[in-house]
């Protein structure tokens, strides 16, 4: 087994022995192996333990194991602990993602703080079978196919190419003992399900699938850049952008859906909300669905999308008193100073706001104005304006006030600029 990981890190160009590894140390048969082998192979090894505190006696049991086993071996261990169930009531996810994201994010700050060339994990040939099967009963597309990546954003799995069953012959072979995660062994989990009833079964009808499965999701890794160009293409010529994907190309067509599945994929909308998406081309205007990171707003001509977290800072104005009127953009306005009342404020508008819009004689609503100017809800929530005194002299990238406006009376121009405008 040995041999065949190392040939595997060199054909997948994984790891350099010239820069340390950390690596992902559970104490379970699989994390247990990937140690020992790549102290076999030479690396230059600072084991990762992470105790979750949840499973009572076992997480503590497996923290000493982990500590005495990387003593014998004299390899550096971090362990860090996490209060995992307060994570998911505060986050509303489940245990199981809590502690992924927990787990990661902790790796992550790991590689970056040692300067590690990245962190080593466990996941095997059974494990990217157990994935994909995964991955298909919850509905995906090709990169849910593909499965689990070798090398993706500083996560290595050298043990990709190898099987659970030739973990443990390995570790047999050495005399290594390991512990076992007895919530591996409960069915209430639907990857455990799928380790524990479906993976067998398969294997009555064929006992090499997990092998199948697993080259399966090396030719469709293969084939992922390819399906990435083809996808980009299609999408420059449709004109649909990372914020907008037009009306016209909702469609129950399979091209269409696999655009909008790619479109949506970043933002991590499931399923169902995509297929409300899809079949919403003739539906009224306004509707927005939301992710854990992003709204996608039906709007007249397109789904509009935007990060939750997109901050609307307040533009920086900057005051200048100039001798003329030069040509102006949408974030640089002129008035005439003597009619405005200092200090100015810029804030969001507000529901009621009104304005003389430049060249008309009545007064506007300024959502009537931002409808004429057909901006969507999301840049409606994002509007400010620039108020002296009472009055609301600017709407910051739409019009400017026709009461205070540059005359041929006007003896002093103020010029208005919005430095740092949010869109």
């Amino acid at each position: 087994m040995r041999k065949q990981i190392a040939l595997y890190i060199y054909n997948e160009n994984l790891l350099r022995k010239d820069q340390p590894l950390l690596v992902g140390l559970s104490g379970g048969a699989d994390s247990v192996a990937l140690l020992c082998v790549l102290q076999e192979l030479g690396y230059q090894l600072h084991a990762l333990h992470c105790n979750f505190h949840l499973r009572g006696n076992e997480s503590d049991r497996d923290e000493l194991f982990v500590t005495e086993l990387c003593r014998r071996r004299s390899i550096p261990l971090s362990i860090k602990h996490f209060c995992t169930r307060e994570y998911a009531q505060e986050h509303h996810t489940s245990i199981e993602m809590a502690a992924r994201d927990l787990r990661y994010e902790w790796f992550r700050a790991e590689i970056k703080g040692t300067g590690a060339q990245g962190i080593a994990i466990a996941h095997h040939r059974d494990d990217q079978a157990e994935t994909l099967l995964l991955n298909l009963l919850r509905g995906t597309g090709l990169r849910g196919l593909a499965g689990m990546q070798s090398h993706r954003d500083g996560i290595i799995r050298p043990l990709l190419c190898v099987s659970r069953k030739q973990i443990l012959h390995y570790l047999s072979s050495i005399h290594q003992d390991y512990v076992t995660d007895s919530t591996n062994l409960e069915r209430d989990a639907l990857r455990n399900r799928i380790r524990l009833d479906v993976l067998p079964m398969l294997e009555m009808i064929n006992p090499q699938v997990g092998e199948s499965l697993s080259s399966l999701c090396s030719v469709l890794q293969g084939s992922l850049p390819y399906y990435h160009e083809g996808i980009q293409t299609s999408m420059r010529n449709r004109g649909i952008t990372p914020n907008e994907f037009g009306r016209e190309w909702l469609s129950d067509r399979p091209e269409m859906n696999v655009l909008l599945h790619e479109w949506l994929r970043p933002m991590h909308f499931n399923a169902a909300q995509q297929a409300e998406m899809l079949s919403a081309a003739t539906a009224t205007s306004g509707r927005i669905w939301e992710s854990d990171t992003h709204r996608v707003l039906l709007d007249r001509k397109a789904l509009v999308a935007e990060r939750k977290d997109t901050e609307n800072k307040s533009p920086i104005i900057r005051e200048e008193i100039v001798d003329r009127m030069e040509s102006a953009n949408r974030f640089t306005a002129y008035f005439d100073a003597d009619s405005i009342t200092l200090p100015l404020q810029v804030r969001r508008v507000k529901t009621g706001d009104k304005m003389v819009p430049l060249g008309m004689k009545g007064f506007k609503l300024i959502s009537d104005l931002m409808t004429d100017c057909k901006l969507n809800r999301f840049q409606k929530e994002r509007q400010w304006v620039v108020t002296s005194g009472e009055n609301i002299i600017w709407a910051i990238g739409l019009r400017s006030d026709h009461r205070f406006r540059v005359t041929d009376h006007t003896t002093r121009i103020l010029r208005l600029t919005a430095d740092s405008p949010s869109e």
